[in-house]
């Protein structure tokens, strides 16, 4: 009686096994793909040669939606200066979006939909904490505009850095080896539960294409940044003048925020704060120099060893139609800006 007992005890754990094991990347891919959409934007781009207008661009990106009522979430460099945006879902409907909150300094972004979209299907956004390096995960996305591609790898390593993104805030993000090109900007990480894990940031290449070294921000951080606390979208793209460079510009103190584009229409563009004009190129990296360099918000130095921790508190508190002041360094003369970074 024993035996029997065992053995059909053994049977049923050996089948409750294949019962997990049978879903396939396959099936995942089909529970989560309706989710995952193709953003693409529309900003003002400085003209290759000076003294040209400035010309619209179109810009592409992915991004997955987490909330049937319209909530998807990207990368902030995606939609940060967009004046326009499109998502686009696997059934081919388009619909347009807004920003509603954006953290350029973590690369995370969410956006609202103008409608929700017909027979949505949302991605649940899993616990980034409990993934483990190692763990088999997928990215779904459109590099270089082929919408829905399904690339495979693992979590490679955890980084925890403040070095990324001008150093202005400590970021948690997944190293990992499965492609990431052009265009898949914005994409979800699946892990084999097809839970949102991850949300692609970038990758580094020195052929310009996939090389095995793509970053992705977690979800925790995307969860505690954008959908626990308010973080405002400003239409602002800034680069972080510290060290030397901060001295190159003859600025008042040790860090500021070079304006390099702003958002028609966007509150730092109701501000006043005025974008840069001449493109150049410092160290190899791209510099779009001739704009404003942000100093304080409200009374707030961004080179005060907590500054833009309470910069970003406070932006989070914000009332509808709550005026701020910016000092900016122009011209070699501090200048006073004031606006309201969330409308009425």
């Amino acid at each position: 009686m024993r035996r029997t007992l065992a053995a059909i005890s053994t049977i049923l754990f050996l089948a409750s096994v294949s019962v997990v094991q049978a879903e396939s990347i396959s099936e995942v891919f089909k529970r989560v793909r309706d989710s995952v959409v193709v953003i693409g934007t529309t900003q003002k781009e400085l003209p290759a040669t000076p003294g040209e207008t400035a010309t619209s661009v179109g810009g592409l990106g992915s991004g997955v939606l987490i909330d049937r009522l319209g909530v998807v979430l990207t990368a902030a460099h995606v939609v940060q200066v967009a004046e326009e945006i499109q998502v686009q879902f696997t059934s081919g409907e388009i619909i347009p979006a807004k920003v509603r909150g954006s953290v350029p300094s973590a690369d995370l972004a969410v956006l609202k939909l103008e409608r929700p979209p017909a027979d949505a299907v949302a991605a649940p956004l899993g616990d980034s904490d409990s993934v483990e390096v190692g763990e088999q995960i997928f990215i779904v996305g459109a590099p270089l505009g082929i919408s829905h591609t399904l690339t495979v790898g693992h979590i490679s390593a955890r980084r925890v850095t403040n070095s990324m993104f001008g150093g202005l805030l400590t970021t948690e993000m997944f190293q990992t080896d499965a492609a990431i090109n052009v265009g898949n900007s914005g994409g979800p990480v699946f892990n084999m539960s097809g839970e949102v894990i991850g949300i692609v940031s970038h990758m580094i290449s020195q052929s310009g294409g996939y090389e095995g070294l793509g970053f992705a921000m977690t979800s925790n951080m995307a969860r505690e940044l954008l959908l626990q606390h308010r973080s405002p979208w400003t239409g602002l793209d800034g680069y972080v003048l510290s060290g030397e460079l901060a001295r190159a510009f003859n600025l008042p103190q040790d860090i500021g925020i070079l304006v390099q584009r702003v958002a028609e229409g966007s509150p730092a563009s109701r501000m006043g704060l005025q974008p840069g004009s001449v493109r150049a190129e410092i160290e190899g990296e791209p510099i779009i120099l001739g704009g404003d360099v942000i100093l304080e918000v409200q009374g707030i130095r961004i080179s005060d060893p907590d500054g833009t921790d309470r910069i970003r508190t406070l932006m989070s508190t914000l009332s509808p139609g709550e005026k701020i002041a910016v000092t900016v360094f122009r011209g070699g003369r501090r200048i006073e800006l004031s606006g309201t970074p969330l409308p009425r």
